[in-house]
């Protein structure tokens, strides 16, 4: 493709050479260019692409973006200048596959938590419809039934649309995608056409990056301008109700929740140790569902996909076939299946809020003692640690509070922030700084009918110490231990 129809859309300065260049690719890490690749030089927060210029060009790089002042004394080498390199490279990239999400049905859902179970639920109904659906999320892209596993929730606007474009090949229809906060923050998704947004909740998160609730809000709030079909809203969420008269887009609004006020909402709900279930009202009828999955918060997660698939015209039968066919989520109240007289459950649950909504279902069906294994991220938000803390020492028998991907922060500093919280209710606590011990104390000390929640790492297998992601994947960490028990 030639450079000129590439940024014929955007407001740039050529420096130098021509832009009738033809590139094969566009590229933002100079580590993955290849001969006659457009390079883009973001400004990161840690690393500065326009330092690795010169590696781009040695690599074949033909055509360089930037946003700040460089010269290149090189004829062959076609120079352009914009303001933001984070906005062209969704731009770009989006030009370059041919605005890929055009051609898709995209789904965004944003919310605290919630994401990852919606999006599989509703992917689950669109299978049952036998539409064709790639997911884009947490647990990494799902595409053509192949997951490719990823590092953020939503990665930057280069991947996302080179992964549109494969869904695109591969006659995929629907696209569910996680949108995180920084996503929409940093303009990551930008140039992707959402037919519809879906709120799930906003709880306290990331406060490290966003500072605030009001600034963390505003972030999630701008999916819901960028919808064409539907925007679809948790009433039930006091940010859902405050989203709702804040929506500045035309798009019409389904709302879902617990009350019979809203356009979707779940009556004679009935948690118990094998699922949950309810009756699913909408306005074109009711219907009784029975699913596997367990908890209050996973009804939520169902209306939600329900709802989406409402607006697309599913029928209930569909619905209902959808939803109660999804046996699990990884990592996601994953309960680890073995031969033990106790449970082993993993969770992701890491803010406040994900806690509270675990532990609350682990209450309706637990019959010995419950302990949780759980820690906090280092360089993350500090306010809600001692939160956290608190949250589960009014739910466990024992708190086993330990390291959960520390990253530059001393784990046994981060321990003592979350000790203030199990400490304020009197908590019954132990501080085991190394999480697999941890996991082995729980599962040596284990009583018959004990519940142990391994909270915060989820579908993660690994842990993130200074810069060094090192392997460390609990579900298989637990069938270690106990192999070792038993000798």
């Amino acid at each position: 493709m030639k450079v000129i129809d590439i940024i014929k859309n955007s407001k740039y300065e050529i420096l130098s050479g021509s832009k009738d260049l033809e590139v094969t690719g566009v590229e933002n890490d100079s580590r993955r260019v290849s001969k006659g690749n457009m390079f883009i030089a973001i400004q990161g927060f840690t690393v500065d692409g326009h330092d690795y210029i010169e590696e781009a060009i040695e690599k074949g790089a033909r055509c360089i973006v930037v946003e700040k002042e460089v010269k290149i004394d090189r004829d062959d080498i076609t120079l352009i200048k914009v303001d933001n390199t984070t906005d062209a490279l969704a731009l770009y990239s989006a030009e370059f596959y041919g605005r890929p999400s055009e051609k898709l049905k995209v789904i965004g859902v944003t919310g605290t938590n919630g994401k990852t179970s919606t999006t599989y639920l509703l992917n689950s109904i669109f299978k049952a419809k036998m539409n064709k659906t790639g997911i884009i999320g947490t647990l990494g892209a799902l595409i053509d039934d192949e997951l490719i596993e990823g590092v953020n929730t939503t990665p930057d606007s280069l991947t996302i649309q080179r992964y549109l474009k494969e869904m695109v090949d591969k006659k995929t229809e629907y696209c569910v995608m996680e949108v995180s906060s920084h996503s929409l923050d940093l303009n990551r998704v930008e140039c992707i056409d959402f037919q519809v947004g879906i709120f799930t909740n906003l709880t306290e998160d990331h406060l490290d990056y966003h500072e605030n609730m009001e600034n963390y809000y505003i972030s999630k709030r701008k999916l819901f301008d960028k919808t064409s079909k539907y925007n679809i809203i948790n009433g039930d969420d006091k940010y859902g109700k405050r989203l709702l008269d804040d929506i500045k887009n035309t798009t019409p609004i389904l709302t879902y929740g617990m009350d019979d006020g809203w356009d979707i909402y779940a009556s004679d709900v009935n948690c118990h140790i094998k699922g949950v279930d309810f009756t699913l009202n909408t306005p074109k009828g009711s219907m009784a569902i029975k699913m596997k999955l367990l908890g209050l918060f996973n009804v939520y997660n169902a209306l939600a996909a329900a709802s989406a698939a409402f607006i697309y015209g599913i029928d209930l039968q569909t619905i209902k076939e959808g939803l109660e066919a999804v046996e699990g989520v990884k990592g996601r109240f994953e309960v680890i299946p073995m031969e033990e007289d106790f449970s082993v459950i993993i969770d992701f649950a890491h803010t406040p809020d994900g806690l509270e909504k675990v532990l609350t279902t682990i209450d309706q069906f637990a019959e010995g003692r419950k302990v949780v294994i759980f820690g906090a991220g280092g360089n993350r938000d500090r306010s809600k640690r001692p939160i956290m803390g608190e949250t589960v020492a009014k739910h466990a028998d024992l708190c086993i509070v330990t390291s959960d991907n520390p990253r530059f922060e001393d784990p046994d500093k981060i321990i003592q922030d979350i000790l203030v919280g199990v400490k304020r209710v009197n908590g019954n606590y132990v501080a085991i700084t190394d999480r697999r011990e941890a996991i082995e104390f729980a599962l040596k000390n284990a009583r018959p009918k004990d519940i142990i929640l391994l909270a915060g790492k989820g579908h993660e297998t690994y842990t993130i110490i200074k810069d060094k992601v090192i392997p460390f994947d609990e579900k298989q960490i637990v069938y270690d231990i106990l192999n070792t028990i038993k000798r």
